[in-house]
């Protein structure tokens, strides 16, 4: 697995053999070598925040964890990504055969601008065709609200969105 760190004054050799001692006991999931991001941070109040985030195969996992004990923050979010593997083994093996020709879709680090219109944060990323059962389960592996893809049926960027009564709905432009 290839690590890359990022933190201001947190990271030191100790938290990273923690956070590769954990992470290397995924590699058996993954056919190929993941890449694994590692972000630590501190907040105040004492609160240390670990996430981790893996990509493989055009397939992101990502897992955040905060607590007063960074240790702790490693392993929560480490035991977090390793039962989201669990839990969605089948799909995500699936996923990995079935793997398209493409280039896998790369995680962009996001561009922090300041904004006059309460725009805060722009993140690019690349879109890869795909279909909605592809999109909802990769929705749940980033622990996100809502997924933005290109439906691989009608060929139309789509947004998946998590409704407050658990199901999920779908954004579809009209032509």
């Amino acid at each position: 697995m290839k690590f890359v760190y990022v933190g201001k004054e947190v990271v030191s050799d100790s938290l990273k053999a923690r956070a590769e001692k954990k992470l290397n006991k995924l590699d058996r999931y993954f056919s190929r070598e993941p890449e694994a991001l590692i972000r630590f941070r501190q907040q105040r109040g004492g609160r240390n925040i670990a996430e981790l985030t893996i990509s493989v195969d055009g397939l992101i996992l990502r897992a955040e964890e905060n607590s007063n004990d960074m240790y702790l923050s490693i392993d929560r979010a480490a035991d977090k990504l390793e039962s989201q593997i669990r839990r969605y083994r089948t799909k995500l093996g699936k996923r990995v055969r079935d793997a398209r020709a493409e280039a896998p879709e790369e995680v962009v680090e996001p561009v922090y601008e300041e904004a006059n219109y309460d725009v805060v944060r722009v993140k690019k990323f690349s879109v890869k065709p795909m279909d909605v059962d592809d999109a909802i389960t990769q929705m749940e592996l980033l622990g996100h609200n809502f997924f933005l893809f290109m439906n691989a049926e009608n060929d139309s960027l789509n947004v998946l969105y998590r409704r407050n009564d658990g199901a999920y709905g779908l954004l579809v432009p009209e032509k």
